[in-house]
């Protein structure tokens, strides 16, 4: 449930067709229940409250830095994980990481956005989170020779309600 006043956003990069639903499907097969929520993404900003009347605010700070970055290729390749300290599996980026980066780093500036991270900011494409150990090692051993290169023209604002999928609220291209 969110309190009256707040909302619940957060900022990815979709990965596209065909890769996109490969991905999610993977993940639905491992048993994790949030591929039907989350499909597959690059996060930038993870799960974050907000005012609600500060959306325009940070809207327009993701204006400016979308308008400042040039869209860019990636290339995500093979599988890693965050185990033992957390049971996630997930695919690599090997191109496009200091892109994800400063636009993460770039985002959480906004005096609106208030973010504790527990852990310094790795972008990466979830594709197993708390599912049992046997199945975690099945999803990095079926995606370890994963490949897909494409570019990446814009990043995307998402809001949650508190149920169901996380809904996208407008789309920032890069370079605009």
């Amino acid at each position: 449930m969110s309190q009256p006043g707040i909302t619940r956003i957060g900022v990815a990069i979709d990965i596209p067709e065909p890769w996109g639903s490969v991905l999610t499907r993977r993940r639905a097969e491992a048993g994790d229940p949030q591929a039907a929520w989350t499909p597959a993404h690059v996060t930038l900003l993870g799960p974050t409250e907000v005012a609600a009347d500060a959306l325009p605010a940070i809207e327009k700070h993701l204006e400016a830095i979308a308008s400042a970055q040039r869209p860019f290729t990636v290339h995500l390749r093979g599988t890693g994980t965050f185990r033992p300290v957390t049971e996630v599996v997930f695919v690599t980026l090997a191109q496009g990481i200091s892109e994800c980066e400063l636009l993460a780093e770039a985002i959480t500036r906004s005096e609106d956005v208030n973010r504790d991270t527990r852990f310094p900011y790795h972008p990466h494409v979830t594709v197993a989170q708390d599912v049992p150990p046997a199945a975690l090692d099945a999803v990095f051993e079926d995606l370890a020779g994963f490949s897909a290169l494409f570019e990446v023209s814009s990043f995307t604002l998402f809001s949650h309600g508190g149920e169901g999928p996380w809904r996208p609220r407008r789309d920032f291209p890069l370079g605009s």
